[in-house]
């Protein structure tokens, strides 16, 4: 007998079952793989929308800052020595 002659086993319930489990693990971690790449998606989205908004207020208070650090110019009064 030779191999090229030799059919292959009838497959059994028990790999039959096997196999199923493994395609369903396999749709599984598909699904669980896009869940955690929104998520992250999501992260990063927001992560961008409070860097924005840090970034503005940090202007503003900047701004802020060198508006109040001018001196004011106030006129020298000449006083009169008696």
């Amino acid at each position: 007998m030779t191999m090229a002659t030799r059919t292959p086993p009838a497959p059994t319930p028990d790999s039959l079952a096997r196999a199923e489990r493994q395609r369903l693990a396999a749709e599984e971690g598909a699904r669980a793989m896009a869940d955690v790449e929104r998520e992250a998606i999501a992260v990063r989205q927001n992560m961008e929308r409070l860097r924005a908004l840090r970034e503005a207020r940090d202007a503003d208070a900047a701004q802020a800052e060198t508006a109040a650090a001018k001196p004011k110019t106030t006129r020298r009064v000449k006083r009169i020595v008696r």
